[in-house]
């Protein structure tokens, strides 16, 4: 292949422009980020004596577009150290670095004339095989290349990132008649592979896929709320995780994304639907667009002025409280607790399917919500097919991957019944598009083909058939491997499944993926089996988070029944099976992602390997139920931390130890797998990726090439003791700590019994120990809290709160 990505030049360092380079430098490419050359001096610049020919006053623009991604919460970057991949420049000065750009991605204001004229620049410059493409959101991507030589055209395309571009998989690719297939084909290999995104093949229509179908039926929504006398937070209590949507649900989702902006795309987009008759009744509302309108007049733009339809109101005492905009009289008023039956009835049934069931079915103000935006939602995602999609497919991808929903319309519609709601939403005033009524005459009763719960193939209108659905090569689907019989151990707790190839997968499936015995007790066949039936091991699973931890609930009811021994026996299993894991004679491959807390961590630092999502969230957080890490957390960071220094003789250890004393008394948890690496919680060996779909079929390739080059289990290593005088500077610090008012007497209590396994105890001078002497102290002071009645309050807080108790 002629295309490489090595180095990115995107133009635009607004938000958007600053979060792609962040995605593509936690990915390892190096990128130029270029903007506009100022045309006036600040005042500060003035004080300074400096003038428009200044350096840096050329590239401020630009410069403060980065420092807004470094600074930016949540974070862009990884970590801050990824920002030195990323060099900035004006399009003045530096616009010949063009000449040397793989790929050019252009993030400029939403101007076509203004677009245009700086296509025609970077015409002039690019190499041949450079690829160009426009992160526009709705101007036609085809009209900003017109006029352009043909290798430009052929070499442009559509990349329409969704924002934060970390944190939100969905990007939409959309090509012209011009684009080369080949460069289709990189581009979208490149996107989901290094940077992993979820493509969506896009036609170029008025803002494509995921915004048409959202401000379609939300312009529907927000005339609706507004006709029917409903508040915003009764609103946002019906629309949030009891449909599948985020948290955000319905207004505080317009004031993430801004309230201007949300006028902005609807003026925008009205205009550019005259064919959409059904969009079009609710983008020209009066009553929804004078809303919106006069709160842009106020100033009022969501988030970003922190008021909108909420409003950051500060208390007295120091916190903060959002108040709520009354959608009658617009004044802002304070937040009522919200209750609907039907709400309370689903609150707690995992199914999204029989969730939406019986909200659909009910008679309070919450079903008949539901059922509007349902219906609207479905019968208008229907009547766009084959305008913006030839199937169903991209459409649910763009709503779950770019608006964080659960499902999208289409695999609502299979959940509920398609036959059961095609007569509902009749009723309702809603009718789906015919080619819906003629799918279920032709006797495909659904829009998908499922094993098991994977989707295989999806219905295509035009052919009246089912079209299989084309897969990543090599991805593993734990559920699939199940249904089909590979499962060769399992009970309630965990299972090991043969993922083929001499590899077996340990899979967790707990609530929030807890360790317990069950767990403990796969691992321990895992490990029988692969002796002489593997090649290697994988740990992972496909849940929402890695594994939050061990149960708590468990160990409070040990603790508090006076059940020592066996709460003794269960720690020294977790000890011996994750210290067996890491000496074991094969390769063993840990595959986190989401939260690995507490105990999850340590069966990661376990594993003689690693490959993480970036998007882990890993830390040693047991001081937040009253205990120390005892699975080994506390012996490892000893390992990985103070050992490496203390080999270079006149080191001082004290520093070190404070660091691993701070990262685990303050429970830090990483932001991201790169800074868990820098934690010590993932090794330099070990690997990220950005693409989680493919994060077992990467751990199981690792586990083949280990076993291809010879693994053989790490030489055991003694850890570094500093003795008694160590333990007395640690002691005199948390004693600083809790007379300064930052620790209570309890967490001083907590603290000192960390200290001294972290120190090894009362020895008489340093010396290097064996693990299992570290081991020992740990699992000695996690019993001994235990015993403590402060402690056992700490786990029953977290376990009916998910709150630390400070006590």
């Amino acid at each position: 292949m002629r295309y490489k990505v090595h180095h990115v030049v995107i133009i635009g360092a607004g938000t958007m422009g600053g979060g792609i380079a962040a995605l593509l430098a936690n990915a390892g490419v190096r990128v130029t980020l270029l903007d506009v050359v100022p045309n006036k001096l600040t005042p500060g610049e003035e004080r300074q004596g400096l003038t428009l020919a200044d350096p840096a006053v050329r590239n401020r623009i630009v410069r403060e577009g980065l420092d807004r991604a470094v600074k930016s919460r949540p974070a862009s970057f990884l970590t801050p150290e990824h920002a030195a991949l990323v060099s900035i420049g004006n399009l003045e000065d530096d616009f010949g670095v063009i000449s040397t750009a793989d790929w050019v991605i252009e993030v400029i204001v939403e101007n076509l004339k203004i677009k245009r004229q700086l296509m025609e620049r970077i015409d002039q410059v690019r190499q041949p095989f450079t690829i160009i493409s426009t992160n526009t959101s709705g101007i036609p991507v085809a009209s900003i290349a017109e006029g352009l030589s043909e290798s430009f055209r052929q070499h442009f395309l559509g990349t329409h990132f969704f924002n934060p571009p970390r944190y939100l998989k969905l990007l939409e690719l959309i090509p012209t008649q011009e684009t080369s297939p080949e460069v289709v084909q990189m581009i979208a290999h490149f996107v989901e592979y290094r940077l992993g995104k979820g493509i969506v093949p896009a036609k170029d229509t008025p803002n494509f896929i995921g915004n048409r179908i959202a401000f379609g039926s939300g312009a529907f929504a927000l005339d609706y709320i507004l006709q029917n006398g409903y508040t915003v937070e009764e609103v946002d209590a019906i629309t949030g995780p009891a449909i599948g949507n985020p948290k955000t649900a319905t207004f505080r989702l317009i004031d993430l994304v801004g309230i201007d902006v949300w006028e902005h795309v609807g003026r925008n987009l009205a205009p550019a639907i005259p064919h959409d008759e059904h969009a079009l009744r609710y983008l020209n509302s009066e009553r929804a667009n004078t809303l919106i309108h006069t709160l842009v007049e106020r100033g009022a733009l969501g988030n970003k002025t922190k008021a909108g339809f909420y409003k950051e109101v500060r208390q007295p005492e120091g916190g903060k409280e959002f108040w709520v905009l009354n959608l009658s009289t617009m004044d802002y008023e304070a937040p009522k607790k919200i209750r609907f039956d039907s709400i309370g009835k689903v609150k707690d049934v995992e199914s999204l399917g029989e969730r939406m069931k019986t909200l659909l079915a009910a008679d309070d103000r919450a079903g008949q919500l539901v059922r509007a935006l349902t219906y609207q939602s479905m019968a208008y995602a229907s009547g766009l097919i084959p305008e913006i999609a030839d199937t169903p497919k991209p459409i649910d991808d763009a709503m779950r991957w770019g608006f964080g929903r659960e499902a999208g319309p289409f695999e609502l519609w299979d959940m509920i019944g398609v036959a059961e709601a095609v007569e509902a939403m009749k009723t309702a005033g809603f009718p789906p598009a015919p080619w819906v009524e003629t799918m279920l005459a032709s006797g495909h009763p659904t829009f998908y083909q499922y094993a098991g719960n994977a989707k295989v193939a999806v219905y295509h209108p035009a052919s009246g058939e089912y079209q299989a659905i084309p897969r990543p090569a090599g991805l593993i689907l734990l559920d699939e491997l199940k249904s089909a019989g590979r499962v060769i151990e399992r009970n309630q707790g965990a299972s090991l499944v043969d993922l083929g190839d001499g590899v077996a997968c340990v899979e967790f499936h707990t609530k929030m993926n807890a360790l317990d015995i069950d767990i403990f007790n796969i691992i321990q066949k895992a490990l029988e089996r692969a002796e002489t039936e593997f090649e290697g091991l994988v740990i992972g699973n496909e849940g929402e988070h890695f594994s939050a931890g061990a149960n708590i609930f468990l160990v409070v009811m040990a603790a508090q029944s006076g059940e020592w021994k066996q709460l003794e026996a269960i720690v020294k299993q977790m000890q011996d099976l994750l210290m067996r894991v890491r000496y074991f004679p094969r390769p063993i491959v840990a595959a986190p992602f989401g939260l690995a807390l507490g105990g999850g961590s340590e069966v990661i630092m376990s594993a003689p390997r690693v490959v993480a999502s970036s998007e882990l969230y890993a830390g040693l957080v047991e001081i937040g139920v009253g205990v120390i890490p005892a699975g080994s957390g506390t012996k490892e960071m000893l390992r990985r931390i103070v050992n490496p220094p203390m080999r270079t003789k006149g080191v001082e250890p004290l520093p070190l130890l404070q660091r691993v004393f701070e990262q685990v008394g303050m429970a830090k948890v990483a932001t991201s797998a790169e800074e868990a690496r820098q934690m010590g919680i993932l090794g330099l060996g070990d690997r990220v990726i950005l693409n989680r779909d493919m994060l077992l079929a990467e751990a199981k390739r690792e586990v083949l090439h280990m076993a291809a080059a010879g693994y053989h289990p790490p030489v055991p290593e003694k850890i570094y003791a500093a003795g008694r005088d160590a333990l007395a500077g640690m002691r005199v610090g948390i004693y600083m700590m809790q007379q300064g008012g930052y620790i209570t007497e309890y967490e001083l209590h907590i603290a000192s019994k960390l200290a001294y396994v972290l120190t090894g105890g009362e020895l008489s001078s340093a010396t290097w120990v064996d693990e299992q002497y570290i081991l020992d102290l740990e699992r000695e002071a996690f019993l001994s809290l235990c015993g403590e009645e402060k402690t056992r309050q700490r786990m029953w807080n977290m376990l009916q709160t998910g709150k630390a108790l400070r006590n």
